[in-house]
């Protein structure tokens, strides 16, 4: 393949990462939520919390970051499934969504995306271990959210998210976020004495 064509598939797939911006995360609408966060949104979270969840746990931050980063982009095709969907459905496997997703891409490219989707599918390296704790708990960090704006159905998203954590980190901020105010950090500490 060519240069202008390896650069075409690259680009065709950061045109369909684009789509996760205005692609909703639907479970949300069952708690009552009618504009609930983007799939970028949540996948960009995920991503700080799992850069901070491996400092925390002595993973390595950048591909945990990046597994964070790929670990929705199938969505593009197969949508954001509702958990009580997958009771009915029965979607293609992410690895074979992502293969197909990067077929046209530069193969350093391609290789380097199949790898972390496969890591991540897998779960089994302390880094996918960290990453899918930190998807878990951006879940239930967002459900906390809507919490404390007046959507009181999101018990259940917090309590399955929570029941999938693995390290220890991730125990220690769900506690905090359960214990805390999302908009704390607006109030300024008070001057030192």
């Amino acid at each position: 393949m060519n240069d202008d064509h390896d650069a075409a598939g690259a680009m065709s797939f950061i045109f369909e990462a684009g789509v996760l911006k205005r692609a909703a995360r639907t479970g949300w609408w069952f708690a009552g939520i009618k504009h609930p966060e983007s799939i970028a949104e949540h996948s960009f979270r995920t991503a700080l919390i799992g850069m901070m969840l491996a400092a925390m746990e002595g993973a390595d931050p950048a591909r945990v970051s990046m597994l964070c980063v790929l670990h929705d982009t199938q969505e593009t095709r197969i949508t954001d499934i509702p958990h009580i969907a997958k009771r009915y459905l029965t979607a293609a496997a992410n690895t074979t969504v992502t293969a197909d997703q990067v077929a046209a891409c530069p193969p350093a490219v391609a290789n380097l995306i199949n790898a972390a989707v496969a890591e991540y599918e897998a779960g089994e390296t302390p880094e996918a271990i960290v990453a899918r704790d930190a998807d878990k708990l951006e879940c239930l960090v967002q459900a906390v959210e809507y919490r404390h704006q007046g959507i009181d159905n999101v018990q259940r998203w917090i309590d399955s998210s929570r029941a999938a954590l693995k390290t220890t980190s991730a125990h220690r901020l769900a506690d905090a976020a359960l214990n805390g105010q999302p908009l704390a950090w607006l109030t300024p500490p008070p001057p030192p004495a």
